[in-house]
């Protein structure tokens, strides 16, 4: 996958369309992510210990890796990923300025 947890992205379709935001979490074997702010979707939660009264909470739900791209650290634009090899280990860079998008 082209992005991973901790990267900023932004969001290139669907009813979130130019949102930005964090990686949270990536399923790899599912090709989704899950971002912050992004696809909310209404859970029906019973009564726990975690939330004594229940209702309706909000919660993020995972998109297609596909439709999110990261965000370019020089520009702040989105940009492409591509991998280079520096001193023997496989890095991504950002297609649009050269930079590393791995901190």
């Amino acid at each position: 996958m082209h992005v991973k947890k901790g990267d900023k992205v932004t969001v290139l379709s669907g009813k979130d369309k130019g949102k930005q935001g964090t990686i949270l979490e990536a399923f790899p074997k599912k090709e989704r992510v899950l971002v912050e702010g992004v696809n909310m979707a209404k859970i029906h939660a019973g009564p726990s210990q975690e939330n004594p009264q229940g209702g309706i909470l909000n919660v993020e739900a995972p998109i297609h890796a596909s439709n999110v791209m990261p965000i370019d650290p020089k520009t702040g634009e989105p940009t492409r990923v591509g991998y280079e090899i520096k001193d023997g280990k496989k890095v991504r860079i950002a297609k649009k300025s050269g930079e590393p998008l791995d901190k």
